[in-house]
């Protein structure tokens, strides 16, 4: 597979943009865990227990390595240490480093991050996804939440298809992004976005928060907490775009350093910088 074609492009168009409400998630604590939604089972999920310091669970997750740029731009080189990816305190935790770092790829990146997905090891078709995560903060940081099509290894991005169902970047501290991308035969991509912003002088990097999509046949619904905020449907998919959402996807986390959206840090970005996720769950519909 050709990780540089996981593209994460910049062209955006909302659609059926839900109202952001009050975000319910407690300060500075892990988000409860809600109840289940009603008609959904859990199937697979990553509870961030093991041991302090360990790696995580290798059945469940696996890398993308390297410092390509990952075909925006980025200036991190994405390793598998655990000095970039580890379990501590019941999560999940990648931590962007400044550092001189020369990858397995000979390429030579003055940050590294961690970027984990589930390729190989689990995918499916539609559901509830979510992840209960406390973002970073700064300038040039790009933490994300989101899914790629299983097939990317045969028909490549964007034909694969892309959910993401958390992005930030760090010039928005207040505000998330959810978005689908797919191909089209007008525009290089065929895209929906919609972004969800906190009350004035609220950051996302301050508490951890509930990420989710509801995933069906020709819809897609974005949640924030308990908040719907978008929904995206295949009927009103941009003219020459194709809904490429209606088969196996497999979930990636990651924090990117730079880039062409969120531009390089500066000298106000305090480095390390870490993402700390709480728990994966992903649901079926019964």
């Amino acid at each position: 597979m050709k990780t540089r074609l996981a593209v994460r492009t910049l062209s955006f168009v909302p659609i059926l943009l839900g109202a952001a409400i009050l975000s319910l998630s407690c300060g500075g604590g892990a988000t409860l865990q809600p109840p289940p939604t009603a008609g959904f089972k859990l199937v697979w999920s990553d509870e961030f227990n093991g041991a302090d310091g360990s790696s995580p669970d290798s059945s469940k997750w696996t890398y993308d390595i390297g410092g390509n740029g990952w075909g925006n731009n980025e200036l991190e080189c994405y390793t598998n240490r655990r000095q970039n990816a580890q379990i501590k305190g019941g999560n999940l935790v990648i931590t962007a480093q400044k550092e001189i770092y020369t990858g397995s790829d000979g390429v030579t990146r003055n940050y590294t991050s961690a970027r984990l997905k589930t390729q190989g090891l689990f995918t499916q078709p539609y559901g509830r996804f979510e992840a209960s995560i406390k973002i970073p903060a700064g300038q040039g940081m790009w933490p994300a939440f989101w899914m790629l099509g299983n097939d990317i290894t045969t028909n490549g991005w964007p034909k694969c298809g892309e959910i993401d169902i958390m992005e930030n970047i760090g010039k928005e501290p207040g505000t998330v992004h959810g978005s689908l991308h797919s191909s089209s035969t007008v525009t290089q991509t065929s895209d929906a976005s919609a972004p969800f912003s906190l009350p004035a002088g609220q950051n996302f990097a301050d508490a951890f928060h509930l990420y989710a999509v509801e995933w069906e046949p020709g819809t897609v619904r974005f949640y924030v907490d308990s908040n719907l905020y978008a929904t995206f449907t295949q009927s009103q998919w941009p003219s020459g775009g194709t809904w490429s959402f209606d088969h196996p996807f497999f979930i990636l986390l990651n924090v990117a350093v730079g880039g062409n959206w969120p531009g390089p840090p500066d000298n106000t970005t305090v480095f390390p910088q870490q993402m700390l996720v709480d728990y994966v769950h992903v649901y079926t519909k019964m």
